[in-house]
This record gives structure tokens, sequence and C-alpha cells, in this order.
């Protein structure tokens, strides 16, 4: 009898093992899937993610686009912030830099980061950054204005995808969302005086 009880015993830890191995994973993947998505949007351009570039393409096209600028401010955010033109008309392959103004209105310093996206979405894997401000930090004093760069192309190898063969117009959107304050260091402690000697 004792045997049977043992195998039992056996098959339930086994089985008790492979259900924790599962919920192991399963965290895992939860804590991985937001960086993973991260990269598979900046490699193909998905969900209106755009392209990092180190440098221009070397050929422009005769094909222009029509590229506009958005700009939004999350709710709790007491910013001014406005791009220095509503568009621009740029070719493919040609380099273009536009700035977005930012100022803080508030009282305080205050920190924030800005997010992205290009629209129409299919627009991302071509529309390549080779600077640009986004989830970069930026402190403002109170009453301070910033000026924020951003430098652009729209890759030529959008001209060989037919699909997009009718689109003319692209927008480029940020939104500024107020980052984390750093935590106030907490005051050291100042030593009691030595007790006078009576």
């Amino acid at each position: 009898m004792a045997e049977p009880s043992r195998a039992m015993s056996r098959r339930h830890a086994t089985v008790a093992l492979c259900c924790l191995a599962f919920v192991g994973a399963m965290v895992g993947a939860a804590y991985a899937a937001v960086p993973l998505y991260n990269l598979f949007c900046k490699v193909t351009g998905y969900a209106g993610t755009t392209r990092q570039a180190l440098a221009a393409p070397g050929r422009v096209l005769d094909r222009s686009f029509e590229v506009r600028f958005d700009s939004n401010l999350n709710g709790a955010m007491p910013w001014k912030f406005t791009p220095e033109t509503t568009s621009v008309t740029v070719r493919a392959g040609e380099v273009k830099t536009v700035y977005y103004r930012v100022t803080n209105n508030s009282p305080e310093e205050m920190r924030g980061v800005a997010s992205y996206n290009v629209t129409p979405m299919e627009t991302g894997a071509f529309f390549s950054k080779i600077a640009c401000f986004c989830f970069s930090e930026q402190v403002l004093k109170p009453g301070e204005t910033l000026e924020l760069p951003v430098v652009f192309f729209v890759d030529p190898a959008i001209a060989e995808q037919k699909a997009l063969d009718d689109i003319r117009t692209i927008t480029l959107s940020y939104t500024f969302f107020p980052a984390k304050q750093p935590a106030t260091p907490v005051a050291a402690a100042t030593p009691k005086p030595d007790k006078p000697q009576l």
C-alpha cells in the first residue's frame, strides 16, 4: 500500500513543480513584454513608432510629403507646448529640422517627458529621426522656456511600398507627461549638544 502512495506523492510533486515553473515563466514574460514590444515597434515602425537614424540616407527623391506637427499635454501639466510651425513640405530623403517650444507656467521647477507617434501608422517605419527630445527628461524652472529640436527625414525606401503611394501627409505628434520628481533628501540629523558638565 505504501508504494502506490509514494508514486502518487511523486506525481503530485511533479505537477506542483510544473505549475510553479509555468507561473514563473508567465511572470517573467509579463515583465519582458513591454521592453520587447518597444523593441519590436522601433525595429518595424509598428504602431507609428519612428526609427532612429545616425545620418541622412544619401539620396533625395522628387516625391514630397507635408509633415504636420502636433503637440499635446497631459492634463496635469501646467506647461505650454507648441511647434514653431504647424507643417513643412519635405522630399523623401531630405533632412529637416523643426523646433518645439515648451514653457513651464507653474511656480515650481518641474520635470516632463514627451512620448510620440506618427500617423498614418504605416509610415512609422519610414519616418526617421536623427535627433529628438522624446523620452529625454526635460527640467524647467518656473517660467523657463526651452527650444527642443527634431531633426528628421522620410526614408526614400517609402517609394518602394506601392501600398503607400497615396500618402501625401504625415503627422508627428508629441505628448508631454509629468516625470517623477526626485525624492527630497532627508536632512542630516543635527547631533545633540553635549550636556553641560555639572
